[in-house]
């Protein structure tokens, strides 16, 4: 009698544990930004003053130059896995146009499928653009924290004044991300689920893969 193949896991642990040191790291980025940006605004706009961390500009810099260390190894450490373990190859490549197209009009129908561990066109095209802003957001950070030692990278991005805006520009835009994801996951509930502990895939039934 032949033994039944193991179901690969939804998330594995090294994922689990990385997404949720991303997710606090990542917040303390995002709170203690907003004490920072308030400030010396160069909009004219304020974050409310409850959902600053660190209480004054030096408290908020503190917390945010700690957070980055954390979410920069914890970055580093998600590459060197997604690379290695075969992570971006077999769950995060790239979607095709038709792909995209299929699944983006399902969700717009509120008609496209979730399954556990299974991450459709949409998903894909998200969490890989995602990846990059974050990356893109530790660029701009370095130019206009030390924008001496690191002048060449300003440069790269036009100049102090224009990495200013630009990480401002990402930051909203992952924020806009994670309001998505959280409503997505209070939408599918089982979805959190399979973040936190072991849960196996879900069959896909033939036919139903996106093209």
């Amino acid at each position: 009698m032949s033994r039944q193949k193991p179901r690969r896991v939804a998330h594995p642990r090294a994922v689990r544990v990385m997404h949720w040191i991303g997710v606090y790291a990542m917040g303390c980025m995002i709170f203690s930004g907003w004490e920072i940006y308030n400030a010396s605004p160069s909009l004219p706009f304020l974050f409310p003053h409850w959902a600053g961390l660190g209480g004054w500009l030096g408290g908020a810099l503190a917390w945010h130059l700690s957070a980055m260390w954390l979410l920069l190894a914890d970055g580093v450490a998600y590459l060197i896995y997604g690379f290695a373990s075969g992570h971006f190859r077999r769950d995060l490549q790239p979607p095709s146009p038709a792909a995209l197209a299929h699944d983006l009009g399902s969700a717009l129908h509120f008609r496209l499928k979730h399954r556990s561990g299974h991450y459709n066109a949409v998903q894909r095209l998200l969490y890989g653009g995602v990846v990059l802003a974050v990356i893109l957001q530790t660029m701009t950070g370095l130019a206009i924290w030390k924008p001496v030692q690191f002048g060449w990278l300003a440069g790269v991005f036009g100049g102090y004044p224009v990495a200013r805006g630009l990480h401002l520009a990402i930051m909203l835009g992952i924020v806009a991300f994670v309001v998505l994801h959280v409503t997505l996951v209070a939408i599918h509930p089982s979805t959190l689920k399979s973040m936190v502990v072991s849960v196996p895939t879900e069959s896909v039934a033939k036919g139903e893969e996106s093209p």
